[in-house]
C-alpha cells in the first residue's frame, strides 16, 4: 500500500506505483491522504494513477497536529479493513510520518522511499528533518536515493542489509514528463516561451522562511525585476495565504513579473526547462533542475541534498535580501559564473530508481533478487 498526500510525494511515488502495478508479485492499493488536494490530484491524473483509497483530510489553514491525527485515524480504519502486507511512504512530509506510525502500530512493515536525507538541524527544514529521523526508526526497508543518504543511515546504526541505494525516483518522473511538452495553461507563459526571454524561476514556501525572511525575498525579487527589465521573473505562488501575504505585495506593479497559480507538474517541468536561473527553497527542485542543466540558488542555510552542492550546480544562499540580489545578479552578469554552475550533472538518479525499488521490495518478501545499487559514476 503506497501512501502519499502531497504533490512532491505524488511525483516521486508515481514511478514506484507504476512499477508495482506492472509486477506479477504485488497488488498495489494506492492510498492518498489529501494533505494537498488539487496539486496532488493533478499529478495523479498526469501519470494515470487512480487511488483506491482517499482519506481527504485537507482543511483550511490546517495544523501539523491536525494532519497527523486525521491521517493516523483514517489509516487505522483502513488497515483494519485492507490488511496490507507492507506500507510504502515517501520522503519527509507529515503524511510520511503518520503513515509510518500507523503502520508500525498495526504491525505492518514500513518501506521508506527517499530515506536517509539529513540536514543535521532538527528545526531546519521544519518539520521535515524530524519527520525523516522518526520515520527511519520504524522502517523495515530503507530506499536511500544516494550513497551519501545510505551513509547517514549507517551512522545512525541502522542495519546495512536493510538499506538499498536506488537513486531518486524524481528523476524517473522528470525524464518521463519532460518528453511530453505539456502546453501552458497561462498564456503569459506561452508568450514567454515564444520570445525566448531569460527567466528567473522562483518557488518559495518553507515554514522556516515564512514571515520577515520571505518579505525580504519579495523585496529582492522586486529589485531584480527593476534591475533587469528585459528579463522575466516567474513565481508560481504557493496557495498558503501566509506565503502570499509575505511575498506578493512587493511584486505589485512590475510588468516583467508573472505570478501564477501553482502549476501542474507537467507545466512546471517545462518551465524549469525554459528557465535561465532557478531560485528556490524546495527540496525537489534542487534535485530536478540540475538534471536539466539549470543553476539553482537555494534560499536555505542548509540542505539535506548536498550532492548537487558538491557538484557545483546548487548553491546555498539563505534568505538575506542583499545576498539574494547579489547571487542572482552574478549569474545574470557573469557568463563565467553561469557556465560554472550550468553543468548537466545528475548525482541523484538515472531513471531506473523505480525498478530498483520494486526489486528491493520483492527481495524483502523473498520473491527475487535485488538489483545493483545506484552509482552515478556508472
Amino acid at each position: 500500500m503506497p501512501i502519499y498526500g502531497t504533490r512532491p510525494e505524488a511525483i516521486k511515488m508515481a514511478p514506484i506505483v507504476k512499477a508495482l502495478q506492472s509486477s506479477e508479485h504485488f497488488d498495489c492499493e494506492v492510498t492518498v491522504t489529501g494533505q494537498h488536494r488539487e496539486m496532488l490530484d493533478q499529478v495523479n491524473e498526469l501519470f494515470g494513477i487512480e487511488p483506491g483509497h482517499d482519506l481527504n483530510i485537507i482543511q483550511p489553514r490546517q495544523t501539523l497536529n491536525g494532519v497527523l491525527t486525521r491521517t493516523v485515524n483514517g489509516l487505522d480504519e483502513l488497515f483494519t479493513a485492507q490488511k496490507p502486507d507492507a506500507v510504502i511512504v515517501q520522503g519527509d512530509t507529515t503524511t510520511t510520518t503518520a503513515g509510518a506510525m500507523a503502520a508500525f502500530y498495526s504491525g505492518i512493515p514500513v518501506i521508506h522511499a527517499e530515506a536517509g536525507l539529513r540536514s543535521f538541524d532538527l528545526f531546519s527544514p521544519f518539520p521535515e528533518e524530524a519527520n525523516r529521523k522518526m520515520t527511519s526508526q520504524i522502517t523495515s526497508l530503507h530506499l536511500a536515493p544516494t550513497s551519501q543518504s545510505k551513509a547517514n543511515l549507517l551512522r545512525e546504526s541502522l542495519p546495512e542489509d536493510d538499506i538499498v541505494v536506488t537513486g531518486n525516483t524524481v528523476i524517473d518522473a522528470l525524464l518521463e514528463v519532460a518528453q511530453k511538452q505539456v502546453p501552458f495553461s497561462d498564456p503569459q507563459l506561452e508568450d514567454a516561451a515564444a520570445t525566448g526571454q531569460d527567466v528567473l524561476l522562483v518557488t518559495t514556501h518553507r515554514r522556516e522562511n515564512q514571515g520577515a525572511a520571505m518579505e525580504g525575498v519579495g523585496r529582492a525579487l522586486a529589485r531584480l525585476a527593476d534591475r533587469y527589465p528585459e528579463k522575466l521573473v516567474v513565481l508560481p505562488a504557493h496557495r498558503n495565504p501566509v506565503v502570499r501575504e509575505a511575498i506578493l505585495p512587493a511584486l505589485a506593479g512590475h510588468s516583467n513579473v508573472i505570478v501564477t497559480e501553482p502549476l501542474p507538474y507537467g507545466e512546471f517541468t517545462r518551465l524549469m526547462n525554459l528557465a535561465t536561473v532557478v531560485l528556490t527553497d524546495s527540496g525537489g527542485v534542487q534535485e530536478e533542475a540540475p538534471s536539466l542543466g539549470k543553476p539553482v540558488l537555494v534560499m536555505r542555510e542548509n540542505t539535506e541534498r548536498p550532492e548537487a552542492v558538491d557538484a557545483g550546480t546548487v548553491r546555498l544562499i539563505g534568505t538575506d535580501e542583499e545576498r539574494v540580489v547579489q547571487e542572482v545578479s552574478n549569474l545574470f552578469d557573469s557568463a563565467e559564473s553561469y557556465r560554472a554552475m550550468a553543468n548537466a550533472v545528475n548525482p541523484y538518479g538515472d531513471g531506473h530508481a523505480a525498478a530498483r525499488t520494486a526489486a528491493a521490495i520483492e527481495k524483502l518478501f523473498d520473491l527475487g533478487p535485488r538489483l545493483e545499487d545506484f552509482d552515478p559514476q556508472v
